[in-house]
């Protein structure tokens, strides 16, 4: 089969984790079939193509792989309604649909491809899939185009950021099997965000970001200055739930370079623990300011004196500033009017980095979910207190010369 350039670039790589992310008729389909091809030319291969549905599978790719597969000569026998193809050299290659998920349980597998894994659930690979891999040193080739910013999009930036995986971006211009005249057709029929993600394959906000101004690709950055002498800690308290991020100030703003995480904790434990890591240095706390009255020891202390009591540095406010304004401190740090960036995260804080890219209000109002499959509110709350307490962003006035009341007696 002729390859695009793009697919060449795909082709070529000899990473065992590959994620393609392209843009309508770009040819995923097409280059995850020659990679199921290059695979079950070595014998005794079990190579699988896992799609959305079971019908997917067969309409998208069945009579194209078993059309090719017999021009080659290769096809031993065929089961249509199993869709299993076995060649003569021993191996196999089999359609599954993710909609069956249990009928995905427990055969080994060389390689795998996932097409359209954006409308897969994420559990199908991490729990169902991936130990097929396991024994095998089976290889992975994930194919889609953008849904949002869902588990897809975070294998998507692993092969931008880890060493064992290759990932790729090609719009569908890029792909080169659309005509330039139907591109800019589409893009009379269809709204820009639709656009932005059908065909230039990017990975658009849902709208309800509450962290808008968080970017991975812009925001996450190493920090190699060591640990400074004088650390920031934003830390918010939850039963049984402690978590913090930990910060170092910067001549423009701040940047994270760890994150702790107790589950089934306590804050003596959460004292303990920084504590651990960090023997030596000066430690500021900006913590939930509600905590000055929280006690989740059992002798009935509150947060803030265990802090204080610790040695800690405790800075926080008398009371709640709105969290609508806390986001918009946290957002303008992010990126201010100016395009200006002052708050970074080192790719060690990897729940804060997800947390800060998921965190999302509940859909079709403006207050932040918390109550979801996943809570990513307590992370961001570290964030927001820290921020707020040193980048407060408050509303600017010129104070007026007070009005002074008189009479004249007499006067009217």
């Amino acid at each position: 089969m002729a390859l695009s350039e793009a697919q060449k670039a795909v082709a070529k790589s000899e990473k065992r984790w590959k994620v393609m992310c392209f843009g309508r008729r770009s040819g995923k389909t097409t280059m995850a079939i020659r990679q199921m091809i290059k695979y079950a030319s070595q014998p005794n291969k079990v190579i699988w193509y896992v799609s959305p549905s079971y019908r997917m599978s067969k309409e998208i790719v069945w009579h194209k792989l078993t059309d090719i597969l017999g021009d080659l000569r290769w096809i031993a026998k065929k089961h249509e309604t199993e869709l299993t193809v076995h060649l003569k050299n021993n191996s196999v290659i089999s359609l599954k649909g993710s909609d069956n998920r249990d009928s995905l349980r427990g055969r080994a597998i060389d390689f795998l491809v996932l097409d359209e894994a954006a409308d897969i659930h994420p559990s199908t690979f991490y729990e169902v899939l991936r130990p097929s891999l396991a024994d095998t040193q089976g290889h992975l080739l994930v194919a889609g185009t953008p849904k949002g910013k869902n588990w897809f999009y975070e294998l998507y930036n692993k092969g931008q950021t880890d060493s064992d995986w290759d990932s790729w971006k090609v719009t569908t211009a890029e792909g080169g099997f659309v005509t330039e005249e139907e591109i800019e057709e589409s893009k009379e029929l269809l709204d820009s965000r639709t656009f932005a993600q059908e065909m230039l394959a990017d990975f658009v906000e849902s709208g309800n970001k509450i962290m808008y101004n968080f970017d991975v690709a812009e925001c996450v950055k190493p920090w190699t200055n060591g640990v400074p002498g004088t650390i920031m800690i934003g830390q918010d308290f939850n039963v049984g739930f402690m978590t913090a991020v930990i910060f170092a100030k910067t001549e423009t703003g701040l940047h994270a370079f760890d994150e702790i995480v107790i589950t089934s904790s306590n804050t003596d434990e959460m004292v303990q623990e920084i504590r651990n890591r960090y023997p030596t240095q000066k430690i500021f706390v900006m913590p939930d300011p509600s905590a000055k009255a929280m006690k989740s020891s059992a002798a009935g202390r509150s947060d803030i004196s265990i802090l204080a009591n610790a040695g800690f540095i405790v800075k926080a406010p008398n009371r709640h500033t709105p969290v609508r304004d806390t986001v918009n401190a946290v957002n303008s740090l992010l990126k201010n009017a100016n395009g200006e960036r002052k708050l970074y995260f080192d790719p060690n804080c990897k729940k804060t980095i997800e947390s800060m890219d998921r965190w999302q209000y509940k859909e079709g109002t403006m207050i932040p979910e918390k109550d979801g499959a996943v809570d990513y509110s307590h992370l961001c709350d570290c964030v927001r207190y820290m921020v707020d307490y040193l980048y407060p962003v408050r509303k600017q006035f010129t104070p007026q010369q007070p009005s002074r009341w008189s009479h004249k007696i007499g006067a009217y």
